[in-house]
């Protein structure tokens, strides 16, 4: 008798599971789903999941486009690098970080090392739909948001391709990205 495929599925999304011995850490541009896969992720691998903007709104007890607009970027991205250091070092199972995180040297340096990191890629088209649906992004406050996630992609994607694993997001069900990062980290491994 064969397991059926939703059984085998979870035994080898299991198996994969108990290798991993360290958080897993989403990165890529706004909008490509690090927070919606990064839950689903999580709940297909048994960990917890944290998203490091909601932790960063919470230890400063302002919004991020409040804390953008009081104190400035670089001040937000030095609080953002304490943040998911703490977060690594309490050891979550799945962390989503801000679409910048990874463009920090000290933050890149720190999930390489003590995480997975896997880039969720997408195309612009797809980012600006899923983007505009929340008004919450301080840098597409400032123009066109095509051209500034064109701009922020093309800054940005030699510092995400650093990340040791890659997978494209495209417009489905978040169980498939999540299932595809799975799979990528299960090779990796």
């Amino acid at each position: 008798m064969t397991a059926s495929p939703a059984l085998a599925d979870r035994a080898a999304i299991a198996a994969i599971a108990a290798r991993i011995t360290r958080p897993v850490v989403l990165v890529g541009l706004m909008g490509v789903g690090k927070s919606t896969v990064g839950r689903k992720l999580a709940a297909m691998l048994g960990r917890d999941f944290v998203d490091a903007d909601e932790a960063i709104v919470e230890a400063a007890q302002l919004s991020i486009p409040e804390i953008f607009e009081t104190f400035g970027e670089a001040y937000f991205r030095d609080g953002e690098r304490r943040v998911i250091a703490r977060l690594i070092e309490e050891g979550h199972g799945v962390i989503a970080t801000g679409g910048g995180a990874f463009v920090d040297p000290a933050t890149r340096a720190l999930v390489l090392e003590k995480g997975i990191a896997v880039w969720i890629d997408c195309d612009i088209e797809t980012l600006v739909e899923r983007t505009a649906r929340r008004g919450n992004r301080p840098l597409l406050k400032t123009g066109n948001p095509r051209d500034i996630l064109t701009r922020l992609a093309h800054e940005r994607t030699p510092f995400y391709q650093q990340a040791p694993i890659r997978v494209e997001s495209k417009n489905g069900p978040h169980a498939e990205t999540a299932r595809a990062i799975i799979e990528a980290i299960g090779q990796w491994l």
